[in-house]
């Protein structure tokens, strides 16, 4: 039964900050997609793909997000997944999305680089001119592969860096620290891009330390086992440094045992500039609003809390700052009135 936290909810302007474009494939665009280009997919049914979404960890979820990822083959295909994020993400009132891609993913396979941008860009602009939501592409490293594999994925980019804000780096956590990708994040800022790390999810402190220390990030993707570290809580708290937290992504992947114990209330009251998203929101269950809504109800969030978290999320933006005080004041109004 929606509450009145609910409707408010539904109608709050947000930003969304940690969405990654290849997590958004639901089962019947992956189905439409595999007819389409002839690929033989391991699942006779939608039912069937998505009882496989029961996993518990982090490489079970990577294992199906990449063989549905194998369905996508054409400019076509990559503008038809955007805009299908699009459109839900504008049903949420998101007015703006900075939204990950993992081209290793998919030149692996033989899609050339530009295929994959190229589609994705059409379904950027498409969704600005149908849907009004604004959007900006991060380029993400795989972390599982090396570093030399991700210096030739910013070779590959150069030629589209006007499509980029930044980079991220993302996929299996525990055991590819971020110091490993220490040379190819300081590449990438010295062409202009902006930094993002996952860090935090998994993998324990240290790797936050490393993001903030050897990456040198401008936002934090996770974080949550910043918490264990009261050290580095107090150093997230005085640089403001953004979280983009997705509560029902632990939820699936079992950071958190239950909602009822995410630390958001915990991160707010100690001053973290904490954002919510939806991450991979096919596979994990839920798109923004229904990250708000079921962590409100799981932990008692306030009308005030929810609040601040869509504020933060332009705050957090890599916007102009402009661009974000138009967009809080239009926070700022709706809570207002509301």
């Amino acid at each position: 039964m929606p509450t009145d936290l609910d409707a408010y909810i539904a109608g709050l302007p947000k930003a969304e900050l940690h969405l990654h474009i290849e997590g958004s494939l639901e089962p019947e665009l992956m189905f439409e997609l595999a007819k389409r280009n002839g690929v033989s997919i391991p699942y006779d049914s939608v039912e069937a793909v998505r009882a496989a979404y029961d996993f518990s960890n982090l490489q079970d979820f990577l294992d199906i997000y990449y063989a549905g990822a194998a369905v996508l083959l054409t400019r076509q295909d990559f503008e038809d997944l955007a805009f299908a994020y699009f459109q839900r993400a504008a049903a949420d009132n998101v007015r703006h999305a900075e939204i990950f891609f993992d081209p290793q993913t998919h030149t692996d396979r033989g899609v050339p680089f530009g295929v994959v941008v190229e589609g994705l860009i059409a379904g950027m602009d498409r969704a600005k001119a149908e849907l009004g939501v604004s959007s900006g592409l991060i380029l993400s490293f795989l972390r599982h592969l090396t570093e030399e594999e991700a210096f030739a994925t910013l070779e590959a980019a150069k030629p589209y860096l006007h499509h980029f804000i930044g980079v991220g780096l993302d996929s299996s956590e525990v055991g590819h620290p971020p110091s490993k990708f220490q040379r190819v994040f300081a590449a990438a800022r010295e062409l202009g891009l902006k930094l993002c790390a996952h860090a935090g999810e998994e993998g324990p402190p240290a790797y936050v330390h490393e993001a903030l220390d050897l990456l040198h990030i401008d936002r934090m993707d996770h974080g949550n086992r910043s918490m264990e570290d009261e050290v580095l809580v107090e150093r997230l708290a005085r640089e403001q440094m953004t979280l983009t937290v997705c509560p029902l992504s632990n939820l699936k992947l079992c950071v958190v045992d239950d909602l009822k114990n995410h630390p958001v209330p915990e991160m707010l009251r100690r001053g973290l500039h904490v954002t919510l998203n939806s991450d991979d929101p096919s596979y994990f269950g839920g798109y923004v609003n229904d990250n708000y809504s079921r962590l409100a109800a799981a932990v008692g969030l306030t009308r005030e809390q929810v609040t601040q978290m869509a504020k933060n999320s332009f705050e957090g933006s890599f916007l102009g700052e402009a661009e974000k005080a138009a967009f809080i004041a239009e926070v700022e109004a709706y809570a207002k009135a509301g």
